[in-house]
């Protein structure tokens, strides 16, 4: 909207309009002096200044907030046709999400044998993290996965492949909202264990291997579902360590040998890994101990695990 002001035109029209007066009402010079006097005195204190012209163009219009840019525009997905474009663009900055969460998303990824215990550590360390240290924490099991996601698959390595591209799509997902994942799958193949690293290292989030290094001797003796006796017995086909390869982790960044460690000394090496990367906190300068989950009442009575990385005095700071 542009509106025009001409402060001589002004002047000029009042001058004019006093004229008037004088000659209709000649005893009201006194009077009308001082009106001509204020209204002059009006317009100069209010009428904007420019150099060298007669009028000004002030313009008030409100400017337009600009149309974010179109992320990879014109790159198509290369297994989904002409029609479908990689949109990276989002309206919330990954440090944003962290911060509205006071933490930060990574992917536990524990592989090892059938019976080496990856389930068992994965249930509780998800139970600390959620009960005790109050972060969000998701468990990704590998078996219960084959009921739903991955219930097309069998046990060729190439579903097998396919069984752990799909499991670290979505626990890259996850990740990035600002979830600590727990993922629980044999996933014998070492290159297929490297993708699901590269994927997450490519857009900037942490991935953990955890390798629960379980001999298969040890594993086959604690069979808690019998699987190892069926393969022996050749009603299983494709087990991993009997008729199948496993390829362990050259360099992972956990190492568990749970036939030689208690439960709640695999979870302390956890918690205190995670709280070591910085992933227990949204930024540097958030406290440890700060909760992401809270109840919706507001009250909670909380105390640290026996194995806290968090002191007493820090503790006594939490929210009650």
């Amino acid at each position: 909207m542009v509106y025009t002001n001409s402060q001589g035109s002004c002047v000029d029209h009042m001058v004019r309009r006093f004229r008037i007066v004088l000659i209709n009402r000649p005893k009201s010079v006194g009077v009308g002096i001082i009106v001509l006097l204020t209204m002059l005195f009006y317009t100069a204190t209010n009428t904007p200044v420019v150099p060298s012209s007669t009028s000004t163009r002030i313009d008030v219009s409100v400017p337009s907030i600009p149309k974010p840019p179109i992320a990879n525009k014109g790159l198509a997905r290369s297994n989904g046709g002409g029609n479908i474009y990689d949109d990276r663009f989002d309206a919330v900055t990954r440090d944003e999400r962290y911060k509205s969460v006071g933490m930060k998303g990574a992917t536990l990824w524990f592989t090892g044998f059938s019976g080496s215990g990856k389930s068992t550590i994965g249930k509780e360390l998800e139970k600390v993290l959620i009960k005790e240290y109050r972060k969000h924490a998701y468990r990704l099991d590998g078996d219960n996965l084959r009921f739903g996601l991955n219930n097309d698959l069998g046990f060729s390595k190439e579903d097998r492949n396919e069984n752990v591209r799909r499991v670290g799509e979505v626990a890259k997902l996850f990740a990035a909202s600002g979830v600590i994942v727990v993922a629980s799958l044999i996933s014998p193949y070492r290159a297929s264990r490297d993708q699901v690293r590269k994927i997450h290292e490519e857009v900037g989030l942490q991935f953990i291997e955890v390798f629960v290094d379980v001999p298969i001797d040890a594993a086959a003796k604690r069979d808690p579902k019998g699987l190892y006796k069926k393969a022996k017995e050749g009603k299983l086909k494709g087990f991993t360590g009997i008729d199948a390869p496993y390829e362990a982790p050259l360099n992972p960044e956990i190492r568990l040998p749970s036939h030689q460690m208690t439960l709640e000394e695999e979870v302390r090496v956890l918690v205190q890994f995670l709280a070591s990367r910085g992933i227990l906190t949204a930024t540097e300068n958030t406290p440890t101990w700060y909760p992401a989950l809270i109840p919706p009442d507001g009250g909670m009575h909380w105390e640290p695990p026996s194995f806290s990385v968090y002191t007493e005095a820090q503790a006594m700071l939490f929210p009650q």
